[in-house]
Protein backbone atom coordinates (compact mmCIF):
# COMPACT_ATOMS: atom_id res chain seq x y z
CA UNK A 1 0.00 0.00 0.00
CA UNK A 2 1.53 3.07 -1.25
CA UNK A 3 0.16 6.55 0.88
CA UNK A 4 -0.51 9.80 -1.38
CA UNK A 5 0.28 13.08 0.23
CA UNK A 6 -0.83 15.74 -1.23
CA UNK A 7 -0.77 19.97 -0.47
CA UNK A 8 -4.65 21.10 -0.89
CA UNK A 9 -6.08 24.46 -0.76
CA UNK A 10 -8.94 25.65 1.58
CA UNK A 11 -11.99 27.86 1.31
CA UNK A 12 -10.68 31.65 1.83
CA UNK A 13 -9.95 32.34 5.64
CA UNK A 14 -10.55 36.15 6.69
CA UNK A 15 -8.57 37.48 9.35
CA UNK A 16 -4.64 38.12 10.39
CA UNK A 17 -2.40 35.32 10.99
CA UNK A 18 -1.40 35.97 14.11
CA UNK A 19 0.51 33.41 16.88
CA UNK A 20 -2.43 32.20 19.02
CA UNK A 21 -2.50 30.14 22.47
CA UNK A 22 -5.41 29.01 24.17
CA UNK A 23 -5.56 29.41 28.38
CA UNK A 24 -6.35 26.09 30.09
CA UNK A 25 -9.45 24.85 30.34
CA UNK A 26 -11.37 26.07 33.71
CA UNK A 27 -11.08 24.17 36.49
CA UNK A 28 -14.75 22.38 37.00
CA UNK A 29 -16.06 20.44 40.12
CA UNK A 30 -17.43 17.96 38.70
CA UNK A 31 -16.60 14.26 38.38
CA UNK A 32 -17.14 14.04 34.37
CA UNK A 33 -17.25 16.49 31.93
CA UNK A 34 -16.50 17.22 27.90
CA UNK A 35 -16.93 20.79 26.10
CA UNK A 36 -17.13 20.17 22.01
CA UNK A 37 -17.57 21.97 19.08
CA UNK A 38 -20.73 20.97 17.76
CA UNK A 39 -20.01 22.26 14.49
CA UNK A 40 -16.14 20.51 13.65
CA UNK A 41 -16.84 18.21 16.53
CA UNK A 42 -13.86 18.71 18.43
CA UNK A 43 -13.63 18.19 21.52
CA UNK A 44 -12.16 21.29 23.42
CA UNK A 45 -11.40 20.20 27.16
CA UNK A 46 -12.63 17.12 28.66
CA UNK A 47 -12.49 14.78 32.26
CA UNK A 48 -13.27 11.44 32.63
CA UNK A 49 -14.36 11.48 28.65
CA UNK A 50 -15.19 7.83 28.47
CA UNK A 51 -15.87 6.88 32.16
CA UNK A 52 -18.88 5.48 32.85
CA UNK A 53 -21.38 7.35 34.64
CA UNK A 54 -24.83 7.26 35.71
CA UNK A 55 -27.29 9.54 33.61
CA UNK A 56 -30.27 10.33 36.01
CA UNK A 57 -32.68 12.24 33.94
CA UNK A 58 -30.28 12.95 31.16
CA UNK A 59 -31.34 9.82 29.67
CA UNK A 60 -34.30 11.02 28.37
CA UNK A 61 -32.53 12.84 25.74
CA UNK A 62 -32.50 9.47 24.29
CA UNK A 63 -36.42 8.95 24.84
CA UNK A 64 -36.73 12.47 23.46
CA UNK A 65 -34.70 11.49 20.44
CA UNK A 66 -36.93 8.14 19.91
CA UNK A 67 -39.91 10.41 20.14
CA UNK A 68 -38.97 12.62 17.55
CA UNK A 69 -37.70 10.06 15.22
CA UNK A 70 -41.11 8.11 15.87
CA UNK A 71 -42.66 11.19 15.38
CA UNK A 72 -40.78 12.14 11.85
CA UNK A 73 -41.33 8.67 10.38
CA UNK A 74 -45.14 9.18 11.58
CA UNK A 75 -45.64 6.27 14.16
CA UNK A 76 -46.66 8.71 16.19
CA UNK A 77 -48.54 11.96 15.82
CA UNK A 78 -48.39 15.42 17.83
CA UNK A 79 -51.98 15.48 18.87
CA UNK A 80 -52.05 11.68 19.30
CA UNK A 81 -54.02 11.22 22.91
CA UNK A 82 -52.01 8.74 25.15
CA UNK A 83 -53.31 7.60 28.45
CA UNK A 84 -50.72 6.69 31.59
CA UNK A 85 -50.32 3.27 32.18
CA UNK A 86 -50.62 2.06 36.51
CA UNK A 87 -46.30 2.06 35.85
CA UNK A 88 -45.92 5.06 34.36
CA UNK A 89 -48.62 7.12 37.16
CA UNK A 90 -46.89 5.23 39.73
CA UNK A 91 -42.88 6.08 38.71
CA UNK A 92 -41.06 7.68 41.70
CA UNK A 93 -39.23 11.24 41.11
CA UNK A 94 -39.88 14.15 38.99
CA UNK A 95 -43.36 13.93 36.93
CA UNK A 96 -46.23 15.54 34.90
CA UNK A 97 -48.74 14.57 37.36
CA UNK A 98 -50.32 12.77 34.32
CA UNK A 99 -54.09 12.09 35.46
CA UNK A 100 -55.12 8.27 33.93
CA UNK A 101 -58.47 9.01 33.47
CA UNK A 102 -57.49 11.75 31.09
CA UNK A 103 -55.68 11.17 28.31
CA UNK A 104 -52.94 13.17 26.99
CA UNK A 105 -51.48 14.66 23.92
CA UNK A 106 -48.23 13.31 22.41
CA UNK A 107 -47.21 16.90 22.28
CA UNK A 108 -48.23 17.73 25.65
CA UNK A 109 -46.03 14.27 27.11
CA UNK A 110 -42.67 15.60 24.99
CA UNK A 111 -42.90 19.19 26.92
CA UNK A 112 -43.35 17.37 30.37
CA UNK A 113 -41.07 15.09 29.33
CA UNK A 114 -38.08 17.94 28.61
CA UNK A 115 -39.66 20.75 30.60
CA UNK A 116 -40.66 19.13 33.53
CA UNK A 117 -38.55 15.78 33.30
CA UNK A 118 -41.57 14.03 34.13
CA UNK A 119 -41.15 10.24 34.72
CA UNK A 120 -44.75 9.61 33.94
CA UNK A 121 -44.01 11.18 30.36
CA UNK A 122 -41.36 9.22 29.81
CA UNK A 123 -43.19 5.67 30.23
CA UNK A 124 -46.47 6.26 28.51
CA UNK A 125 -43.70 7.42 25.59
CA UNK A 126 -41.84 4.61 25.83
CA UNK A 127 -44.47 2.01 26.18
CA UNK A 128 -46.39 3.72 22.82
CA UNK A 129 -43.06 3.26 21.08
CA UNK A 130 -41.77 0.54 22.50
CA UNK A 131 -45.08 -1.57 23.61
CA UNK A 132 -43.04 -1.91 27.27
CA UNK A 133 -40.68 -0.17 28.93
CA UNK A 134 -38.60 -2.90 28.45
CA UNK A 135 -39.38 -3.01 24.13
CA UNK A 136 -38.54 0.23 24.63
CA UNK A 137 -35.34 -0.12 26.39
CA UNK A 138 -34.16 -2.44 23.92
CA UNK A 139 -34.82 0.72 21.27
CA UNK A 140 -32.28 2.54 22.94
CA UNK A 141 -29.41 0.60 23.33
CA UNK A 142 -29.86 -0.19 19.52
CA UNK A 143 -30.25 3.50 18.58
CA UNK A 144 -27.25 4.23 20.99
CA UNK A 145 -25.09 1.87 19.07
CA UNK A 146 -25.86 3.42 15.88
CA UNK A 147 -24.78 6.73 16.80
CA UNK A 148 -21.71 5.26 18.35
CA UNK A 149 -22.21 5.36 22.02
CA UNK A 150 -20.15 3.00 22.89
CA UNK A 151 -20.32 3.25 27.01
CA UNK A 152 -23.72 3.55 27.17
CA UNK A 153 -26.79 1.11 28.09
CA UNK A 154 -29.94 1.70 29.12
CA UNK A 155 -32.37 -0.31 31.42
CA UNK A 156 -35.00 1.89 31.52
CA UNK A 157 -36.46 5.68 30.00
CA UNK A 158 -36.58 7.81 32.86
CA UNK A 159 -32.88 7.72 34.19
CA UNK A 160 -34.13 6.23 37.69
CA UNK A 161 -30.62 4.27 38.69
CA UNK A 162 -30.04 0.39 37.35
CA UNK A 163 -27.36 -1.69 38.18
CA UNK A 164 -26.07 -1.21 34.14
CA UNK A 165 -27.56 1.93 33.76
CA UNK A 166 -24.65 3.96 32.49
CA UNK A 167 -23.20 6.48 30.38
CA UNK A 168 -20.37 8.68 29.68
CA UNK A 169 -19.85 12.32 28.92
CA UNK A 170 -18.58 11.37 25.15
CA UNK A 171 -21.86 9.37 24.70
CA UNK A 172 -24.03 12.26 26.04
CA UNK A 173 -22.75 14.79 23.99
CA UNK A 174 -23.01 12.48 20.77
CA UNK A 175 -26.64 12.42 21.51
CA UNK A 176 -26.77 16.10 22.60
CA UNK A 177 -25.66 16.75 19.08
CA UNK A 178 -27.80 13.74 16.98
CA UNK A 179 -31.00 15.63 18.62
CA UNK A 180 -29.99 19.36 17.37
CA UNK A 181 -28.70 17.86 13.71
CA UNK A 182 -31.63 15.90 13.23
CA UNK A 183 -34.11 17.26 14.62
CA UNK A 184 -34.34 21.02 14.97
CA UNK A 185 -37.70 20.78 14.29
CA UNK A 186 -38.28 19.55 17.47
CA UNK A 187 -35.36 20.96 19.34
CA UNK A 188 -37.10 24.87 20.50
CA UNK A 189 -39.04 22.39 23.42
CA UNK A 190 -35.59 22.92 25.01
CA UNK A 191 -35.44 26.40 25.21
CA UNK A 192 -38.71 26.58 26.81
CA UNK A 193 -38.55 28.05 30.37
CA UNK A 194 -41.69 26.51 31.92
CA UNK A 195 -44.56 24.28 31.05
CA UNK A 196 -48.25 23.99 32.88
CA UNK A 197 -49.92 21.08 32.32
CA UNK A 198 -53.25 19.52 35.06
CA UNK A 199 -53.08 23.32 36.41
CA UNK A 200 -49.39 23.13 37.47
CA UNK A 201 -47.34 24.99 35.71
CA UNK A 202 -43.24 24.01 36.21
CA UNK A 203 -40.09 25.63 35.54
CA UNK A 204 -37.10 24.64 33.72
CA UNK A 205 -34.60 23.37 35.87
CA UNK A 206 -31.71 24.20 33.60
CA UNK A 207 -30.92 27.44 35.35
CA UNK A 208 -28.67 28.69 32.42
CA UNK A 209 -32.06 29.45 30.03
CA UNK A 210 -32.76 32.21 32.81
CA UNK A 211 -29.19 33.25 32.74
CA UNK A 212 -27.48 33.38 29.58
CA UNK A 213 -29.42 34.23 26.24
CA UNK A 214 -27.23 32.07 23.97
CA UNK A 215 -28.27 29.05 25.78
CA UNK A 216 -31.31 27.25 24.34
CA UNK A 217 -31.27 23.53 25.37
CA UNK A 218 -30.76 21.07 26.59
CA UNK A 219 -31.51 18.65 29.61
CA UNK A 220 -30.83 18.44 33.65
CA UNK A 221 -30.66 15.36 35.53
CA UNK A 222 -30.21 14.28 38.95
CA UNK A 223 -30.24 11.11 42.11
CA UNK A 224 -28.74 11.23 45.28
CA UNK A 225 -26.10 8.47 43.69
CA UNK A 226 -25.41 10.61 40.40
CA UNK A 227 -25.45 14.01 41.84
CA UNK A 228 -26.38 16.87 40.02
CA UNK A 229 -26.11 16.54 36.10
CA UNK A 230 -26.05 18.99 33.27
CA UNK A 231 -26.43 19.42 28.87
CA UNK A 232 -25.93 22.55 28.31
CA UNK A 233 -25.41 24.42 24.22
CA UNK A 234 -24.97 27.92 23.46
CA UNK A 235 -25.48 29.26 20.09
CA UNK A 236 -23.69 32.96 19.67
CA UNK A 237 -22.39 34.28 16.87
CA UNK A 238 -22.75 31.63 14.61
CA UNK A 239 -21.00 29.18 16.66
CA UNK A 240 -22.36 26.14 18.84
CA UNK A 241 -20.74 24.43 21.72
CA UNK A 242 -22.22 21.79 23.59
CA UNK A 243 -21.10 20.89 27.13
CA UNK A 244 -21.38 18.28 29.65
CA UNK A 245 -20.97 18.00 33.18
CA UNK A 246 -22.08 15.29 36.00
CA UNK A 247 -21.80 14.42 39.50
CA UNK A 248 -21.42 18.07 40.83
CA UNK A 249 -23.17 19.06 44.33
CA UNK A 250 -25.91 21.52 43.32
CA UNK A 251 -28.57 22.65 41.02
CA UNK A 252 -26.29 26.20 40.83
CA UNK A 253 -22.85 23.95 40.73
CA UNK A 254 -24.00 22.23 37.50
CA UNK A 255 -24.96 25.52 35.78
CA UNK A 256 -21.87 27.36 37.27
CA UNK A 257 -19.46 25.08 35.95
CA UNK A 258 -20.97 24.57 32.46
CA UNK A 259 -21.27 28.09 32.15
CA UNK A 260 -17.38 28.64 32.44
CA UNK A 261 -16.29 25.36 30.17
CA UNK A 262 -19.58 27.25 27.58
CA UNK A 263 -17.59 30.97 27.99
CA UNK A 264 -13.91 29.51 28.10
CA UNK A 265 -14.70 27.43 24.58
CA UNK A 266 -16.86 30.90 22.86
CA UNK A 267 -14.47 32.93 23.68
CA UNK A 268 -10.82 31.66 23.07
CA UNK A 269 -11.49 29.39 19.93
CA UNK A 270 -12.66 29.90 16.04
CA UNK A 271 -14.22 27.54 13.99
CA UNK A 272 -14.06 28.38 10.67
CA UNK A 273 -15.23 26.53 7.45
CA UNK A 274 -13.20 24.39 5.83
CA UNK A 275 -15.08 22.89 2.44
CA UNK A 276 -18.55 22.52 1.75
CA UNK A 277 -20.69 19.59 1.99
CA UNK A 278 -20.43 17.50 -1.46
CA UNK A 279 -17.42 19.70 -2.42
CA UNK A 280 -14.87 17.75 -4.45
CA UNK A 281 -11.34 18.53 -2.81
CA UNK A 282 -9.62 16.49 -5.05
CA UNK A 283 -9.56 13.29 -7.67
CA UNK A 284 -8.13 9.98 -6.28
CA UNK A 285 -6.98 7.69 -8.82
CA UNK A 286 -8.96 4.39 -8.67
CA UNK A 287 -8.32 0.90 -10.40
CA UNK A 288 -10.86 -1.44 -12.07
CA UNK A 289 -13.59 0.76 -12.03
CA UNK A 290 -16.41 2.06 -14.31
CA UNK A 291 -14.37 5.85 -13.53
CA UNK A 292 -10.66 6.02 -13.22
CA UNK A 293 -11.34 8.69 -10.38
CA UNK A 294 -13.62 10.14 -7.48
CA UNK A 295 -13.62 13.12 -5.73
CA UNK A 296 -12.94 13.39 -1.91
CA UNK A 297 -14.67 15.73 0.35
CA UNK A 298 -17.20 15.73 3.13
CA UNK A 299 -20.77 14.92 2.87
CA UNK A 300 -21.37 17.73 5.40
CA UNK A 301 -19.98 21.19 5.58
CA UNK A 302 -16.76 20.46 7.22
CA UNK A 303 -15.16 23.09 10.09
CA UNK A 304 -12.14 23.28 12.50
CA UNK A 305 -11.81 24.67 15.66
CA UNK A 306 -8.63 26.45 16.34
CA UNK A 307 -7.01 28.86 19.04
CA UNK A 308 -8.60 32.32 18.13
CA UNK A 309 -6.87 34.04 15.38
CA UNK A 310 -4.70 32.02 14.29
CA UNK A 311 -6.87 30.00 11.30
CA UNK A 312 -4.62 31.91 8.90
CA UNK A 313 -2.26 29.90 10.02
CA UNK A 314 -3.80 26.49 8.54
CA UNK A 315 -2.18 24.65 5.81
CA UNK A 316 -4.36 21.59 4.72
CA UNK A 317 -2.49 17.90 3.67
CA UNK A 318 -4.62 15.19 2.09
CA UNK A 319 -3.27 11.89 2.88
CA UNK A 320 -4.73 8.78 0.41
CA UNK A 321 -3.45 4.76 0.62
CA UNK A 322 -3.16 3.56 -2.94
CA UNK A 323 -4.48 1.44 -4.44
CA UNK A 324 -7.98 2.19 -4.36
CA UNK A 325 -9.51 -0.38 -5.83
CA UNK A 326 -13.59 -0.22 -6.93
CA UNK A 327 -16.25 -1.07 -5.66
CA UNK A 328 -16.29 2.25 -4.11
CA UNK A 329 -19.38 3.31 -1.88
CA UNK A 330 -20.55 7.14 -1.56
CA UNK A 331 -19.44 7.87 1.99
CA UNK A 332 -16.22 4.82 1.84
CA UNK A 333 -13.13 6.84 3.76
CA UNK A 334 -10.16 7.40 1.48
CA UNK A 335 -8.01 9.24 2.96
CA UNK A 336 -7.41 11.96 5.97
CA UNK A 337 -7.37 15.30 6.06
CA UNK A 338 -4.69 16.98 8.43
CA UNK A 339 -4.63 20.42 9.55
CA UNK A 340 -1.52 21.73 9.92
CA UNK A 341 0.12 24.70 11.54
CA UNK A 342 3.13 24.49 10.73
CA UNK A 343 4.83 21.08 11.91
CA UNK A 344 2.04 20.79 14.26
CA UNK A 345 -1.12 18.59 13.46
CA UNK A 346 -4.36 20.96 14.46
CA UNK A 347 -7.22 18.36 13.74
CA UNK A 348 -7.54 15.21 11.49
CA UNK A 349 -10.86 14.73 9.40
CA UNK A 350 -11.27 11.76 7.45
CA UNK A 351 -12.65 12.23 3.43
CA UNK A 352 -14.65 10.54 2.40
CA UNK A 353 -15.69 9.46 -1.87
CA UNK A 354 -19.05 11.88 -3.14
CA UNK A 355 -19.70 9.00 -5.69
CA UNK A 356 -20.62 5.29 -5.73
CA UNK A 357 -17.80 4.11 -8.39
CA UNK A 358 -19.12 0.46 -9.75
CA UNK A 359 -17.00 -1.98 -11.08
CA UNK A 360 -15.75 -2.14 -14.64
CA UNK A 361 -16.14 -4.44 -17.11
CA UNK A 362 -14.14 -7.82 -17.18
CA UNK A 363 -11.52 -6.12 -19.63
CA UNK A 364 -10.92 -3.15 -17.50
CA UNK A 365 -10.60 -4.97 -14.32
CA UNK A 366 -8.25 -7.76 -16.11
CA UNK A 367 -6.17 -4.24 -17.45
CA UNK A 368 -6.07 -2.56 -13.67
CA UNK A 369 -5.16 -5.65 -12.14
CA UNK A 370 -2.10 -6.05 -14.87
CA UNK A 371 -0.98 -2.54 -14.19
CA UNK A 372 -0.98 -2.96 -10.54
CA UNK A 373 1.01 -6.05 -10.47
CA UNK A 374 3.35 -4.51 -12.72
CA UNK A 375 3.44 -1.65 -10.36
CA UNK A 376 3.98 -4.25 -7.37
CA UNK A 377 7.00 -5.22 -9.07
CA UNK A 378 8.63 -1.87 -8.79
CA UNK A 379 7.40 -0.78 -5.63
Amino acid sequence: MIKNVAALSLIAITGMAVAATVPQPPEVAAAAYIIEDAQSGQVLASKGLHDQVEPASLTKLMTAYLSFKALSEGRLKPDQMLTVSDKGWRSEGSRMFLDPKKPASVDDLLKGLIVQSGNDAAVTLAEAIGGSEEGFAQIMNAEAKRLGMTNTHFDNSTGLPGPQHLTSVADLAILANAIIRDYPQYYPIYSLKSFAYNNINQPNRNLLLYRDPSVDGLKTGHTSSAGYNLVASSNRNGRRVISVVVGTESPEARATESSKLLNWALQFFDTPKLYNANESITDVKVYKGKSSTVGVGFLRDAYVSVPQGSAKNLKPVLETVQPVVAPIAKGRVLGTLKLMDGEQVVAEKEVVALADVPEAGWFGRLWDGLVLWVKGLFA
